[in-house]
């Protein structure tokens, strides 16, 4: 077991699955911006988990890594985005986002659920899978 899985373990999360061989490989998370936010997330018309933190926050390093997790194992089926809080106030602003880190997710720009602080990556799976359900 790699050191990251001695970790995650400890910390109650799980490793997805890796992807067996002949998958597509899973697309990179998608970095925001304040000017680039309305055109890649709002108008987005997958569901759209959106990643909200700061270099110097310690739990984002964690819940970053979760995401990372997602935007592989949902691949093609949910967007999944990130945005630095210091290089972009605006729409931190704009969702009222107050503590990190903080996962908004939004449908057709219009948020449907919100995780401040760190969760074991199995419930923020859950919420994500329960939102794909109930679209």
């Amino acid at each position: 077991m790699t050191v990251f899985g001695r970790f995650l373990k400890h910390i109650g999360g799980k490793q997805p699955p890796v992807p067996q061989p002949g998958q597509p490989a899973p697309s990179p998370l998608v970095d925001v911006t304040d000017s680039d936010f309305v055109t890649v997330v709002e108008q987005s018309s997958q569901l759209v988990v959106i990643d909200f933190w700061a270099e110097w926050c310690e739990p984002c390093h964690i819940m970053s890594a979760y995401v990372g997790f997602l935007a592989r194992q949902y691949v093609g089926r949910v967007l999944v985005a990130a945005l630095d809080v210091d290089e972009n106030p605006d729409t931190p602003a704009h969702f009222k986002v107050m503590g990190l880190p903080t996962l908004l997710m939004l449908r057709k720009g219009q948020e449907v659920d919100r995780i401040v602080g760190v969760i074991p990556y199995e419930e923020i799976k859950a919420r994500v899978e329960y939102l794909l359900v109930s679209e």
